[in-house]
């Protein structure tokens, strides 16, 4: 049992021990001072070529690191305190903790327990939180082979949107905003006819799924249907204009090497200026359209925050489809189902549900935290989602409550497409790329842009088109082209 005389001594060399560390502590705190104050008065003192608020904001963020260092410098002495009070309260009985073994020993054991579980929970956590972000870099061994087909120029503005035809011979349409939309053959890259019918930007082309009848959007408030008739010449293999590329290769190039194209490409074609129909219900720019299932109706969707669905043999307004709070942005309608779907900058999409005549259903989806730029319909019971919050995500039909994969991407995501027999969607997006993602959410590829291949602006819109020998994916732009590409997608790396 220690003497009193024997404690006291303990206390005086604890005592002198704290002094002696609280004087080391000033010494250091005066050349850590020194260390970091050198930095800053060589910065304000001498004659830098840096701009005077460049130089305040560095200035500032150093102010920032010196007091985040002073702050855990703080933190530390403070915890090597409370080891030495340990130490003098269990130099009576003999024993000693060191700050290296605080994980150890009986301090561990009182709290090992609780730790262990707190431990488990954050590894729980981490690897549920990190497993979806993940699985959108995710790399495989096997890779895409995306090679750039054909280039369509001809347009005199940027290109919203492009289409194939479901009829045979199978043409691409492109919608522009120079107020035009061409159709093209896609072996020459050749146009064919061009629609002049619209006095504003043309915003969305749509084909009827058994004629060779065209639907048009346009910012004139109006949407056309028109009629024409387009014999190809004899088939030429398709001249390559590419080398074939992994869809990972990218080397960027300047903005200044932009297509020209001054219309040469659509100047000799036959020219289209009067429409069948012309519905004229919107009270504000038509952004998009498309045709119901059987062609028979077609819907469309306004800045008027409107969506408005019309008989097309008589143009008469059907439904009109309010509810959303901001402009419309897209619409969609399912390929076999009397069912759409709409978009818009309110950051929700709408299901409208017409297969029961007497009365058609709203179900409202909020899953996007911007803009909801597209929404479609893919095989069976599935929705796929894109937004400018740089996300897209997949539904489920039968439950909407959330999404069965959320795909997270580095650049806001404008219409996509999905490829029904693969199961890809393509998205096109504002920093001029396109990826190709599987329905789970894994990347398979990115559209290669190297040696002056690819887009150099924004792109806009994505087509797949699954009757085509060939080209297999379209893609549109404001670099005033769309370009052909074929996708080529191995077994291998659709199942991982």
């Amino acid at each position: 049992m220690p003497t009193e005389s024997g404690s006291c001594a303990t206390a005086r060399q604890a005592k002198q021990k704290r002094k002696s560390h609280s004087l080391s502590i000033r010494r250091t705190n005066s050349s850590e001072q020194e260390r970091t104050g050198l930095p800053r008065e060589m910065l304000e003192g001498q004659d830098s070529k840096l701009p005077s608020s460049v130089r305040n904001t560095l200035l500032e963020l150093f102010g920032q690191i010196e007091r985040e260092f002073e702050n855990l410098y703080i933190e530390n002495l403070e915890l090597r305190r409370e080891i030495d009070t340990l130490n003098e309260r269990l130099a009576a009985e003999g024993q000693t903790i060191d700050g290296a073994e605080l994980s150890k020993g009986q301090l561990k054991t009182k709290a090992s327990h609780s730790t262990s579980q707190l431990s488990q929970k954050l590894k729980t956590t981490y690897k549920a939180s990190t497993s979806k972000i993940v699985s959108s870099f995710k790399t495989t061994t096997s890779r895409a082979i995306c090679q750039l087909v054909k280039e369509y120029v001809g347009h005199r503005d940027g290109i919203w949107d492009v289409s194939v035809t479901r009829t045979q011979p199978v043409v691409l349409g492109t919608a522009s905003a120079d107020h035009t939309a061409l159709l093209w053959s896609i072996e020459t890259g050749k146009c064919l006819v061009k629609y002049a019918g619209h006095v504003g930007s043309v915003n969305s082309i749509k084909f009827h799924p058994s004629e060779q009848v065209a639907l048009t959007a346009s910012g004139d408030q109006t949407a056309h249907i028109w009629r024409f008739m387009v014999q190809l010449p004899t088939p030429q293999p398709i001249t390559d204009t590419s080398q074939q590329m992994s869809g990972e290769d990218e080397v960027e190039f300047s903005d200044k090497d932009d297509a020209d194209g001054d219309g040469e490409g659509s100047s000799d074609c036959p020219t289209i200026r009067v429409p069948l129909t012309s519905l004229k219900s919107h009270q504000g720019v038509v952004i998009a359209a498309d045709w119901l299932v059987g062609g028979k109706q077609a819907v469309t969707a306004s800045w008027d925050r409107t969506a408005n669905l019309y008989d097309v043999e008589t143009s008469e307004l059907v439904h009109s489809l309010t509810g959303h709070d901001q402009e419309l942005t897209h619409c969609c309608t399912h390929p076999t189902q009397r069912l759409v779907v709409t978009s818009s900058r309110d950051t929700t999409f709408r299901l409208w549900d017409f297969r029961d005549p007497s009365i058609h259903s709203v179900n409202v989806f909020q899953g996007h935290t911007d803009t909801v730029t597209s929404a479609v319909f893919t095989v069976g019971d599935n929705v796929v989602s894109g937004s400018d919050d740089r996300t897209v995500k997949v539904w489920d039909l039968k439950n909407m409550r959330s999404p069965i994969a959320t795909i997270r991407t580095d650049s806001a995501i404008n219409r996509i497409n999905v490829c029904v027999g693969q199961r890809i969607i393509a998205l096109p997006h504002d920093n001029r790329q396109v990826r190709l993602f599987d329905m789970s959410g894994v990347r398979l590829a990115r559209l290669p842009r190297s040696n002056r291949q690819g887009h150099r602006r924004m792109v806009c819109c994505s087509a797949w088109s699954e009757d085509h020998p060939i080209c297999n994916l379209f893609t549109c732009g404001f670099d005033r082209q769309a370009i052909g590409w074929n996708i080529n997608i191995p077994a291998l790396l659709q199942e991982k």
